[in-house]
């Protein structure tokens, strides 16, 4: 490991840790598929004085999509899904309209969240998704998967599928596909096409150790606090918040959020990265893995994430200058409300994994930790 790479990370995560902007991380750093970084530093959890450790386990909350993705991909693989069908195939009463009209969404339009549907956290208080009563997959609120997706499919999309993007609780409705296409519940689904085929511990929708979860800290303070259960916490002034609940992890009867439910460890979340960034082996195939590090929008803008488009399940860079990143072209990204962050930078043979229990500092795309972890990381590599 080149000294100047560990001196620079330390700094960045030292820097962060000593401001009180974060709690606790794991900071892993792979080139050539070779762990060349990895620390866990600061806290787990504040209040008991545990340490942060190489094994803690995260609430993943948005990372869930990369596991999501790879799952439905599998499916693809194996003839069971098609990109360009429509979801219909597989959820039959899944039909949201647009201008009063029948629309066509396809499992394309659903992992590349230009499918028309939106988040809860994304509108005001007062918006249609709240007046229906629809879940963002990461509070507790009694419902099953099945009503959610259902109460999801009764509210207008916001456009017509293919021709804008809007993060979305799309991967909850391909979680729903994934049980119909498989007759599985989606835990036991996902680790028969993802973890089992991965030798992966510790990912799934519960923990099931749970003395190694992190606790949850929330950032809009001066010193992060531990997170309520539940809470709301603020993501702009104008939109709802973010209603999460760390408890949910915990609770059986929460229902699998394919978008946002999710919980694993920094070693396993870079284990599928580095499997997808060198071909898939053997999840997919390598054309499968290409197709989802393509760039799925055809030139459409990303408010508020310029020179970024979307995969299917992740950011890809389209113009490094315009999105003010150090990464090349090509590069993939994204995170999770929790506090997380990931990349994968294909050209540079090189994956970083970094998860920190502060929302949203160590979120990618909203606080300053991921960007200063990037910029140190790439002035090395």
């Amino acid at each position: 490991m080149p000294h100047a790479l560990a001196t620079r990370i330390d700094a960045v995560i030292d820097g962060a840790l000593a401001a009180e902007r974060i709690v606790g991380a794991v900071v892993l750093v792979a080139l050539d598929g070779e762990t060349i970084y990895a620390r866990a530093a600061g806290l787990a959890d504040r209040e008991a004085g545990v340490a942060m450790r190489g094994d803690t386990v995260f609430r993943l909350a948005s990372v869930s999509k990369l596991f999501t993705a790879a799952a439905a991909m599998t499916l693809v693989a194996d003839g069971r899904f098609a990109l360009d069908r429509p979801v219909t195939d597989w959820l039959p009463d899944f039909a949201p309209c647009h201008a009063g009209q029948p629309a066509t969404i396809t499992l394309r339009h659903l992992l590349s969240h230009s499918a028309g549907l939106g988040y809860g956290f994304l509108e005001g208080e007062d918006g249609p998704l709240h007046q229906a009563g629809v879940s963002d997959g990461m509070d507790r609120t009694g419902l099953t998967l099945a009503e959610n997706v259902r109460r999801l499919g009764a509210v207008p999309l916001l456009f017509a599928p293919g021709t804008q993007f809007r993060y979305s609780l799309a991967f909850d409705v391909v979680g729903a596909a994934i049980e119909a296409a498989t007759g599985l519940p989606l835990p036991e689904a996902m680790h028969r096409l993802v973890a089992d085929p991965l030798g992966l511990c510790d990912t799934g929708f519960a923990p099931g150790d749970r003395t190694r979860l992190a606790a949850a800290y929330a950032d809009d303070t001066p010193q992060p606090r531990r997170m309520r259960e539940p809470d709301i916490v603020p993501l702009m002034p104008s939109l709802a918040g973010v209603v999460m609940d760390p408890s949910r992890a915990f609770d059986p009867a929460a229902f699998p959020s394919g978008g946002a439910g999710m919980v694993g460890t920094a070693a396993e979340v870079l284990q599928l990265l580095d499997t997808l960034r060198l071909g898939g082996d053997p999840l997919l195939p390598p054309a499968l893995c290409a197709e989802m590090g393509r760039d799925q929008l055809g030139g459409i803008a990303i408010e508020g994430l310029d020179g970024w488009g979307y995969g299917l399940g992740f950011s890809v860079l389209r113009d490094a200058a315009a999105a003010g990143v150090a990464e090349t072209p090509g590069t993939w990204r994204w995170g999770g409300a929790y506090g997380h962050s990931w990349f994968v930078d294909p050209a540079r043979r090189l994956s970083v994994v970094a998860l920190t229990n502060t929302a949203f500092e160590g979120m990618s795309n909203g606080g300053r930790f991921p960007a200063d972890l990037s910029r140190a990381i790439c002035s090395v590599l």
